[in-house]
């Protein structure tokens, strides 16, 4: 299984669709990691990309993400990415919370409106 995260300098990107690229951990059925891989974001606001299908295209099954508008929310599960949104801080740290269970979706969608350029 493969889990993503919207990066920006090594932290989770506040908004899913703004990151500079997405880190990518294919995990076993422990979740133990396999491997650890960088995926290009689109340029532009990933939102209104095709990224969504080429995660799933990838094997992406999971997105811990910062924050999303509720249509890529609904985008991604409806296309097999489980999404838990809330996440902050250091990737790794973000990872490992996954890894031990310690995370849970916050169940709030960013409702703010976005000029859809990289910040």
């Amino acid at each position: 299984m493969k889990i993503a995260i919207p990066t920006n300098n090594n932290n989770v990107d506040d908004h899913f669709g703004h990151c500079e690229y997405y880190t990518i951990f294919e995990v076993d059925n422990e979740k133990n990691v396999i491997s650890q891989e960088k995926f290009d974001a689109p340029v532009g606001c990933g939102c209104k990309s095709n990224v969504i299908p080429l995660l799933v295209k990838d094997g992406v099954r999971v997105m811990l993400a910062g924050n999303m508008g509720d249509g890529a929310f609904h985008k991604l599960n409806s296309s097999g990415i489980s999404v838990i949104r809330g996440c902050f801080g250091n990737i790794l740290d973000v990872f490992h919370s996954w890894q031990n269970s310690e995370i849970q979706d916050s169940k709030i969608g960013c409702q703010e409106a976005h000029n859809c350029e990289r910040l």
